[in-house]
């Protein structure tokens, strides 16, 4: 099994009702229910001091009230980094196309990164629509968060942290496959595995750091510095300049393929053939993986696959929040091995030098 599933929730609390909201403004739930509906012969004092109440309980309004009374809206909410990252954009499209096969809509919410409160308005923006659920997949720690959501919640990665009455995590843990990319090096032959690491706000590169670190434990081997590069090819070619100048690097497991892509590159420019001298391991397999020269090992990432699971768990969540989750699905995870990656070179004994003769 290589995906965390799981349900959470005992500590949500009561959520407010419009008859709390009425009790708290002091007119009856008939009252209440003619502001949220946005009826006549409501005074605008009478129908401020509902919306004061509503406000201070955190009561949802307009869409998410009429919903409640209606039915679902069979809508689901997805908070997304707004990104042209292979990852991300990739996840995204999967979330969408597993969408079409559940019935329900889906409703897109893009955050910003550097914004610690992208994700609370996010929610919150989706919530006020009314959707029946909520997908977070939100890859970047953006600092302490409390959120309160009062539908199911499927979540991608790490979460800031909220209360929801069903939290159903998904995905295939990045620090497996990690340590998978740098046990295939070791495998190999290679006595130690250098690493150029993802930007360290992001969740992701913060596992695949954890994962080939611990490869390189259960050898007894300790971890070479780590350099951090910022998912581009161009971060990857910048390292790819430091680590070639060093004889000893004879293998590098990068956090994704761009970065790869871009040490490739610096490697072959300074004279240092891949795989020959330097193997090199990449991670997502990007379509471009395959084509460049030489082929890239990569480990790759199965978006749709872990789109369309976690999809299906929130519909029951939804649908049916009194039975238990049915049973995950067995994800496999995938190394595709190519040309990028051999055993590392015969070490060779530095020849001794002629013996001067005494003076």
């Amino acid at each position: 099994m290589t995906r965390q599933i799981g349900r959470s929730g005992g500590s949500a609390l009561p959520l407010p009702r419009s008859v709390d909201v009425a009790r708290l403004a002091g007119v009856s739930q008939k009252t209440v229910s003619r502001v949220f509906n946005d009826e006549p012969y409501v005074s605008a004092d009478v129908r401020q001091r509902v919306l004061d109440a509503a406000e201070q309980l955190g009561y949802r309004l307009n869409n998410a009230a009429r919903a409640l009374a209606s039915g679902r809206t069979r809508s689901i909410g997805v908070v997304s980094l707004g990104t042209a990252l292979y990852g991300p954009a990739s996840l995204l499209m999967g979330i969408e196309r597993a969408a079409r096969n559940t019935g329900y809509a889906i409703r897109v919410v893009n955050t910003v990164e550097g914004d610690p409160a992208g994700a609370a308005g996010a929610v919150d923006s989706l919530l006020d629509q009314g959707v029946d659920g909520i997908v977070i997949s939100e890859p970047i720690d953006e600092g302490p968060a409390s959120l309160r959501v009062d539908v199911p919640v499927l979540v991608f990665g790490a979460p800031p942290a909220f209360v929801a009455p069903t939290v159903v995590t998904a995905g295939i843990d990045s620090r497996l496959m990690a340590r998978m990319a740098t046990e295939h090096l070791l495998d190999l032959g290679h006595t130690t595995v250098h690493h150029i690491a993802g930007p360290q706000r992001w969740y992701d590169a913060r596992d695949r750091m954890e994962g080939w670190r611990a490869a390189l434990a259960a050898r007894g081997l300790d971890a070479p510095p780590v350099v951090e590069g910022d998912w581009s090819a161009a971060s990857g070619y910048t390292v790819g300049r430091e680590l070639a100048s060093d004889n000893n690097v004879t293998a590098v497991f990068a956090a994704n393929d761009d970065m790869a892509i871009g040490l490739v590159r610096a490697l072959v420019e300074a004279g240092r053939r891949v795989p020959d001298d330097v193997s090199v391991v990449g991670f997502d397999d990007i379509p471009v993986a395959a084509y460049v020269n030489p082929p890239l090992t990569t480990v790759r990432q199965l978006f749709d696959a872990v789109a369309e699971d976690g999809l299906n768990l929130l519909v029951h969540a939804i649908e049916k929040p009194q039975d238990p989750l049915p049973p995950a699905a067995d994800l496999p995870v995938d190394l595709i091995i190519r040309a990028s990656t051999a055993p590392p070179p015969p070490r060779t004994t530095p020849a001794r030098g002629r013996r001067q003769p005494l003076a």
